[in-house]
């Protein structure tokens, strides 16, 4: 679920250099919009189309705890697979943001919900561990479709991408045959209110929600631009850059194992600062300048988003109780697309204030959006440590 879900969000991101030069009209005037077709402040506002739209996820996610983590993480896959295929139809830019900002409400709630689940079946003693395999399993989807980009080429070859997302429809609902609803440890506690999460817990939830918010900031225009700065701006072809892409996910297999074995040692907050960090310093350098700079830095974050991953999720979902479980999930899903709506806005309008090139890359937006904020992250000493926790 988590690599199906995964494929079909990262189709947008993968194939944004493609979509742009095919819809976008180069210039020779030194901007953004000379070298991918389309301007910093466009793209930027597409991708933080398809992220406000993911806000979508809240309420959606909150429903699992009414109607099912299994019926709603059916229905939310399927629907955004589907509406992933229609874009293949996009006859401009603006209906191929329509169609994914439709899709990535329910492929973020999907995903919001097998990380749920997952925390919910296993036990105290392998939670991290079966987080990692999600993990792993998302990043194998987005790597898929890294790959695809790289080997479908020619006029329209996003297309084809993004029609193949209609595959998976198929087996979703034989492979959801397997899986138990988790059901409360504690039958009687009270249903909460759609989107409600109990007073007690609101401040954790709000750091919670806060940590989210800083990873967005950081996340969201580091992957968002990608694609668009590799292949646009540093002239690296599709086949190099899917390499590269292929070999980051093995550094990123390597983060999440070591990621593992330190929210077990260290603890899941020393885990989640440390990756944060990691991430935003690696991205900067990735964006500094240079095809060396980029692979490097990029595989770097891959790998310290593998130590970030799991420990987020964990910290995410185990202090909070079963009965408001996805909805909290949801509130903190909100948070993140909040925080790389506002990455961004500003990583795209610096993009074009600084004049891009191989040479200088996007340094300036990557320096001004990616580290003033990570002092937020002091906040992670408020939270309870949740490695030896039971669910409630």
């Amino acid at each position: 679920m988590a690599l199906v879900a995964s494929f079909a969000q990262f189709g947008a991101t993968t194939s944004l250099n493609d979509v742009a030069g095919h819809f976008g009209h180069a210039s020779t005037n030194g901007s953004l919009a000379s070298v991918v077709g389309l301007s910093g402040s466009v793209l930027g506002l597409g991708l933080a189309i398809f992220r406000v739209a993911s806000l979508g996820a809240l309420p959606l996610a909150s429903l699992a705890d009414r109607w099912g983590r299994t019926t709603v993480l059916r229905l939310t896959l399927m629907l955004g697979l589907l509406i992933t295929s229609a874009a293949a139809l996009s006859p401009g830019y603006w209906v191929f943001v329509l169609c994914f900002a439709l899709a990535h409400p329910l492929l973020t709630a999907a995903l919001t919900l097998v990380q749920v689940i997952t925390v919910e079946l296993a036990s105290t003693s392998l939670r991290i561990q079966r987080l990692v395999i999600i993990a792993a399993g998302a990043g194998v989807g987005a790597g898929l479709s890294a790959v695809l980009h790289g080997i479908i080429r020619g006029p329209g070859s996003f297309r084809w991408l993004f029609a193949l997302a209609v595959l998976p429809v198929f087996v979703i609902a034989p492979l959801l045959r397997s899986v138990p609803e988790p059901v409360p440890r504690s039958a009687d506690a009270p249903l909460a209110r759609l989107g409600a999460v109990p007073r007690d817990f609101r401040g954790r939830l709000a750091i919670v929600a806060t940590m989210a918010f800083t990873i967005g900031v950081v996340t969201g225009p580091a992957g968002g631009f990608t694609f668009v700065y590799s292949e646009g701006i540093l002239k690296m072809s599709p086949g190099v850059v899917a390499t590269v892409v292929v070999f980051s996910g093995v550094v990123g297999l390597a983060g999440l194992l070591v990621g593992q074995r330190l929210a077990r040692i260290a603890g899941r907050r020393w885990t989640v600062g440390l990756g944060v960090v990691s991430t935003a310093v690696a991205s900067t350098y990735a964006y500094s300048g240079g095809r060396l700079g980029f692979v490097v830095g990029y595989v770097l974050s891959v790998g310290a988003g593998g130590i970030l991953s799991p420990a987020m999720t964990a910290l995410s979902t185990e202090i909070f109780g079963h009965r408001f479980r996805a909805t909290a999930a949801g509130w903190i899903t909100v948070a993140g697309v909040v925080g790389a709506v506002a990455g961004l806005a500003l990583f795209g309008w610096l993009g074009d204030v600084a004049r891009a090139s191989g040479q200088a890359g996007l340094r300036l937006p990557a320096l001004v959006t990616f580290l003033p904020i990570l002092p937020i992250l002091l906040l992670l000493l408020r939270l309870p440590e949740s490695s030896t926790m039971e669910l409630t």
